[in-house]
């Protein structure tokens, strides 16, 4: 689902990091990284370097509220001097949005520095916490990654080296989880046991590089590895790369959604080419619900390559029906409806020669409160639509998420409290339809899946 007005999922975050020979300065291919993953979080952005060939712990990081445009200058860049880097773009679902809890999280403590970088959400950081404060640790924010710094530390400074602390700590963590920890010699990188959170691993001459999507890494013009496992721990020093897979061996349990919505269409999940799986639920939604109609057409952006899998499947053509201004900055919660409505109108408009006195096929990945699509389908009917069937290239949503993405309390999921039937009629549609849940496997390639926010099923 697009984002307009208020109606619409946000990822957590996303993160990069790079660990180059010495000599080489990062900042600018982390900055590359961040761009590229810019669709995963829009309030702020940061990033940490350090020479690993000059003084121990000598961390430098940059952080604040925006865009990584806006966050970095040209002349911030030309100051972060190092061959090792972590990265991070943020959208608040633990923590407020406020500077505090951007990220990287860099932190001094008794053994030396780190600095942390990490996507999802820590089921028991509140515990984990109030553990930590028993022991004396301050916290001056509510993010979990703070919380898992902490953790890292506390272990830190009892064992022997970092990737042995990770590790201990990491086993603690409850929830969905891929994190980046860089010490001035190392980098570690972890992904949660089921592998809800996705993280890749690529490689340029002799740097490795880790990132949320390989849209990053190609980015960079780097080359794909592979996907971190589900509970690996990979150390990356001077004498090379070491894998723990100790953590390894729950059934994964990868986020459907980052096939639906959140990931770049020209982006590789866990081997599931991105835009394939969407033209694969528009293919399937036709072959549940063979609906006619004069056109087929998507909602910019995350409706497109479903539309075109239904286009496929049904014979009916493909049709661009909206002028999408891609030139509206970010878009924050508006106050009143008033304003969330001026705010679709502001980023869409029908191109009424497209649709006037015609049947109209109406693809998108999710309907969350219902508000945007109400928008769109009464934009569509002043434009001259004669029907518009609205189809969901994902189940409906009834269940919140707990792993890092924003879906709502089920009080606030208009299809929890509401049969397809009422939703149809709260939105204005002709006729409404669903990707049916047996179909989410299909679309993913015939991968383990976390489904929770459709079925009720969570993995951890």
């Amino acid at each position: 689902m697009t984002v307009y007005g208020s109606d619409k999922l946000h990822e957590e975050c996303g993160v990069f990091g790079i660990y180059a020979p010495e000599g080489c300065d990062v900042a600018h291919d982390i900055y590359y990284g961040l761009t590229a993953l810019q669709h995963r979080g829009q309030e702020s952005a940061g990033m940490s370097v350090c020479d690993t060939s000059g003084p121990k712990g000598n961390i430098c990081t940059k952080k604040d509220m925006g865009l990584v445009s806006e966050v970095f200058s040209a002349e911030t860049l030309g100051r972060l001097h190092g061959n090792i880097g972590v990265g991070h773009v943020r959208y608040s679902t633990t923590g407020g949005s406020v500077p505090e809890n951007a990220q990287p999280i860099a932190m001094n403590y008794i053994k030396g520095t780190l600095a942390v970088v990490h996507n999802g959400n820590i089921m028991n950081a509140q515990e984990l916490k109030e553990q930590q404060m028993g022991r004396g640790q301050a916290h001056y924010t509510t993010s979990d990654t703070e919380v898992l710094a902490y953790e890292i530390i506390s272990e830190r400074v009892k064992t022997p080296s970092i990737e042995v602390a990770v590790k201990n700590a990491a086993g603690r963590f409850k929830g969905g989880y891929a994190l980046i920890v860089m010490s001035p010699r190392k980098m570690i990188a972890v992904r949660d046991p089921s592998g809800l959170k996705p993280l890749i691993m690529g490689k340029r001459s002799d740097a490795v590089i880790f990132a949320s999507e390989s849209a990053a890494l190609k980015s960079i013009g780097a080359q794909v590895i592979r996907d971190v496992e589900a509970g690996e721990i990979i150390t990356v020093t001077e004498e090379g790369v070491i894998s723990d897979r100790s953590m390894c061996g729950q059934t994964p349990a990868h986020c459907v959604f980052e096939y639906i919505y959140f990931a770049r269409e020209d982006s590789v999940i866990d081997g599931v080419e991105v835009r394939g799986a969407r033209v694969k639920a528009g293919e399937a939604l036709y072959a549940a619900d063979a609906v006619k109609a004069d056109i087929v057409c998507g909602v910019p952006d995350s409706g497109l390559a479903a539309a075109e899998g239904f286009s496929k499947a049904s014979g009916i053509p493909l049709v661009t029906a909206f002028h999408k201004n891609g030139y509206i900055g970010r878009s924050f919660i508006k106050p009143t409806d008033e304003q969330r409505r001026a705010a679709v109108h502001m980023k869409l408009s029908v191109l009424p020669s497209a649709v006037q006195g015609r049947d109209i096929v109406l693809i998108d990945d999710s309907i969350v409160r219902g508000n945007t699509m109400r928008q769109i389908i009464e934009m569509l009917r002043e434009a001259g639509a004669r029907a518009v069937h609205v189809r969901i290239s994902s189940p409906p949503f009834l269940y919140p998420c707990y792993y890092g993405t924003d879906v709502p309390s089920s009080g606030q999921l208009i299809a929890s409290g509401h049969s397809t039937e009422e939703v149809r009629r709260s939105i204005g549609a002709d006729s409404l339809a669903y990707l049916r849940l047996e179909d989410l496997r299909t679309m993913a390639g015939g991968r383990s899946i976390c489904s929770a926010c459709f079925d009720n099923n969570y993995p951890v």
